[in-house]
């Protein structure tokens, strides 16, 4: 099976947060494999730095990858601008770092939702705060945010995080309006379950588990990294210039 490749992404700066693994470390290999100039924030430093050295040689360009802890906003900021120092304005955005950690809703405190707020959603906000400057520089850009289809389909053990990934919709709607004058495109992909070695791991350890939710899909096939980072691709690219304020469900069919 062959996919596109696009030309356009070729030597711009593309910023992906939580990269350093998961559906993350697929969108760093994508872009790198692009020829764009990837830079990546985890707060793994070891997978983060792993994957860097990976792609040494065989990508155009090396990614750069920074520690980053994205919900505490001044670092989040401070990386970005480290990022624009070295390898220049970023064209593209990929706003990906996550945590669906399940929780109970009767015991959440205060405390909890704010750090499932911070990690899902807060950073989308300021990075794409710090970022839109640069692409007005540029005379256009494009920014991808990561939702989910968890807050469609309601999954009790992920309120916070369901609530998050709503919101996230919510900003990219209104974030489209406020930048489309710049030729700033704004987006977002709503993934259903993505099988990433976290979410098997955790989630969906057996075959049966995995069977359950390709079974409600129309596409008998598991949804891979790969097929979420193909749309991310896209999305930056110059191929989808006119399109914005959309979200893009990248489930199967799942009912």
């Amino acid at each position: 099976m062959g996919f596109t490749k696009y030309e356009s992404l070729k030597d711009r700066v593309v910023l992906i947060t939580g990269g350093a693994s998961g559906i993350g470390e697929e969108f760093v290999k994508a872009f790198a494999d692009n020829g764009a100039r990837v830079a990546f924030f985890d707060l793994n430093a070891d997978a983060g730095q792993a994957l860097a050295k990976s792609l040494d040689g065989s990508a155009r360009h090396t990614p750069l990858f920074l520690r980053c802890d994205v919900t505490r906003t001044p670092d989040l900021r401070t990386a970005i601008e480290e990022v624009r120092h070295k390898l220049g304005p970023a064209s593209a955005l990929i706003n990906n770092a996550a945590n669906d950690q399940r929780q109970t809703f009767a015991d959440v405190t205060p405390d909890d939702f704010d750090s499932t707020m911070a990690v899902n959603f807060r950073h989308i906000y300021f990075a794409s705060q710090a970022i839109v400057p640069q692409m007005i520089e540029l005379g256009g850009g494009s920014i991808v945010n990561m939702s989910s289809i968890t807050w469609q389909v309601g999954v009790p053990e992920l309120m916070g995080y369901a609530s998050a990934k709503a919101a996230v919709v919510g900003f990219t709607h209104s974030l489209a309006r406020q930048v489309g004058q710049h030729r700033i495109r704004v987006n977002a992909i709503a993934p259903g379950l993505v099988l990433t070695e976290k979410q098997q791991r955790l989630w969906y350890p057996t075959a049966e588990k995995v069977a359950e939710v390709v079974n409600s899909q129309f596409i008998p096939d598991a949804v891979m990294p790969g097929d979420i980072a193909n749309v991310a691709l896209f999305l930056a690219a110059d191929d989808s210039r006119m399109i914005t304020r959309q979200t893009f469900s990248v489930n199967g069919g799942r009912a």
